[in-house]
């Protein structure tokens, strides 16, 4: 036998043992990663860019045009009650106190509530604002300044009532760990505007992280690169972004250059699709140590736009989040994740209880949500930016209730119907869609599956979401599911 190296030894033994099926698949799947390695090192979008917009044109027909370029999606961890800031039910002010009705109750699943508990009215008074005459609580003074501008959606609608499960699906289009997330889908389909950015960015607030935590910004079965970067408006923009001490530019360059040289090597050998990933992003974070820290450098606003959205620089908050935001997408990000934790309002605690803890996330949401919304409407951006705001469920019309009384005020979670409001990029202004039961628990008209949402989002960026498909465990798997799904076309503007 030859002399070889170890490791073409090891690799002879391997085609030794391959059939002909395993050389071709593996062989269409080298190009296609060695075709992505290329286009991932100029920081755009994978051979699925090309392959996609291909696949948007149905037969005989076209694409959806693109109303918008870019998204801001914006989770309140934890299920905001809808009947306090958005669903104004005056009937449940006149049976509060009442034992709920049994029919409210048999055969449903609440994780808390245990025994007969009372309805509750909404805690806040209502009014209506604009010209659009939208009803809204008072807890939200500035918001109620923009309400012509805005969509709400006030039926959406889950399958799950645990927090998971039910933020899992909001951002991947199922219940289980493992699937590719909105922005995954996005960016693997249409790459980022900017090719020293990632195209994809997860700015977190409130004080933890979410449950499930890099689930729901992660690629699943698509390429790694796709996955979502965390980013901090505190410390590093992104963990391990600076060199460390004594190490220059130069010398950093000169070491990839050689890890390269190593990864393309091992690549010819092994032929493993992830090693032209990593060799993508590597270069992608060596571009990222320049663009990163001026893109979230908010020292750089003027004070005013610090005012606007009660901004502080070097701290971690929504504020300072939805400011990077704006950052973000001016540059050329094309999906931006803002996680905010605290809205989960039981009662079982003062933070966790709508009298309290409730009204301070309210407190520090309103300026900067609205400050967002204010500040892409002026700088031209607003047209083509699909801004969203939602949480993962709402909360029951009744009072949680576990066989015992509760020293603060809280709801259970309710998977039957919630509020999600979207603004801008082809969405229509001063609109409200769907309507609830006099109770605000389940739709009384046009109930909206967050299937049909994700079918709404990608068609407003001019994707056919039953044409952006990835073929993985024998399926074409793609967001909206293998369950029929529905744009939304009476949002559209």
């Amino acid at each position: 036998m030859p002399t070889r190296s170890l490791n073409e030894e090891l690799a002879w033994r391997e085609l030794e043992q391959q059939t002909r099926r395993h050389f071709l698949g593996t062989s269409a799947g080298g190009l296609g990663a060695l075709w992505f390695a290329t286009a991932g090192q100029t920081g755009r979008a994978s051979a699925s860019q090309a392959s996609s917009q291909a696949a948007n044109a149905s037969e005989g027909g076209s694409a959806p045009s693109p109303r918008a370029k870019r998204v801001i999606f914006m989770h309140m961890l934890g299920g905001p009650s809808q009947l306090e800031l958005f669903d104004y039910k005056p009937q449940l002010t006149r049976l509060n106190g009442q034992p709920c009705p049994k029919e409210f109750i048999e055969s449903q699943n609440f994780p808390f509530i245990r025994g007969i508990p009372n309805m509750m009215g909404p805690q806040f008074p209502f009014a209506q604002y604009g010209d659009s005459g939208a009803w809204l609580t008072d807890r939200l003074p500035h918001f109620s300044k923009v309400v012509d501008n805005v969509c709400f959606i006030k039926t959406m609608q889950t399958d799950q009532f645990n927090h998971g499960p039910a933020k899992l699906l909001v951002h991947t289009g199922q219940p289980r760990v493992g699937s590719p997330s909105i922005g995954a889908w996005v960016t693997w389909g249409l790459g980022s505007e900017n090719e020293s950015l990632p195209g994809f960015v997860v700015l977190l607030s409130g004080g933890r992280p979410p449950r499930v935590g890099q689930a729901l910004w992660g690629a699943g079965y698509l390429p790694s690169v796709y996955q979502g970067v965390q980013c901090r408006s505190q410390g590093d923009p992104v963990l391990n972004v600076s060199n460390p001490a004594g190490v220059g530019r130069d010398a950093r360059r000169l070491a990839l250059d050689s890890l390269q040289r190593l990864n393309e090597r091992n690549y010819e050998l092994f032929g493993d699709p992830e090693t032209q990933t990593r060799i993508a992003q590597y270069e992608m974070a060596f571009r990222m140590q320049a663009t990163v820290p001026e893109a979230m450098d908010l020292s750089q606003e003027p004070q005013h736009i610090h005012e606007l959205y009660g901004a502080e620089p070097g701290k971690v908050s929504l504020a300072n989040n939805c400011l990077l935001a704006r950052r973000l997408v001016e540059r050329g990000v094309r999906y931006v994740q803002v996680f905010d934790w605290g809205w989960d309002s039981h009662g079982s605690s003062e933070q966790q209880s709508i009298n309290v803890g409730f009204l301070e996330k309210c407190r520090e949401a309103d300026r900067p949500m609205t400050a967002l919304l204010i500040d892409l409407k002026q700088r031209g951006l607003l047209e083509d930016t699909l801004l969203v705001w939602t949480g993962e469920f709402g909360r029951t019309p009744m009072q949680e209730y576990r066989n015992g009384e509760r020293q603060f005020v809280g709801r259970d979670h309710n998977p039957h119907a919630f509020t999600l409001w979207m603004a801008g990029g082809g969405v229509k202004e001063g609109m409200t869609y769907g309507e609830t039961d006099d109770m605000g628990y389940t739709p009384a008209e046009n109930p909206v599956p967050l299937r049909d949402f994700h079918a709404t989002l990608l068609h407003l960026l001019g994707i056919d979401h039953t044409k952006l498909t990835f073929p993985f465990q024998g399926l074409d798997q793609k967001l909206t599911t293998v369950v029929p799904a529905r744009v939304i076309h009476d949002v559209l503007a």
